[in-house]
């Protein structure tokens, strides 16, 4: 698989995880759609990674990840990027956590919750690209 397959690659499934999250939002599954928030947002910024010339690392938060993406963004870029995880740095603590607590301790997210992730995951997609 070419750099640029496993990019398109991770860009679908990140899109497939976000469309998830919206459904799972909509029935009341607020656990499952913070996990599906997760998961897209981390696989979005593999991508972006990859796309750098950057190596992700496989197991790292999404916080760790926009912040090795800040190292090796333009100026602008980088700024703005810094400026989004300063402004949203609970909700993505947060995104974190549904991760973790998906596989091994209950946590139950609520309907605002999950906008508020929502809100996050769609402000770094949107100013990344």
């Amino acid at each position: 698989m070419t750099h640029l397959d496993e990019v398109e690659s991770l860009l679908k499934r990140s899109r497939e995880f976000l469309e998830t999250a919206s459904y799972q939002a909509n029935n009341g599954f607020y656990d499952l759609a913070a996990f599906s928030l997760e998961q897209s947002l981390q696989l979005f910024l593999k991508a972006k990674l990859i796309q750098n010339g950057v190596e992700y690392p496989r197991h790292r938060g999404v916080r760790t990840l926009m912040e090795i993406l800040i190292k090796v963004l333009t100026d602008e870029t980088k700024t703005l990027l810094k400026g989004i995880l300063d402004k949203y740095l609970l909700e993505l603590g947060m995104l974190e956590d549904a991760y973790v607590s998906s596989r091994y301790l209950t946590r139950e997210f609520r309907k605002e919750e999950i906008e508020k992730l929502k809100e996050a995951v769609e402000a770094v997609m949107r100013n990344v690209r």
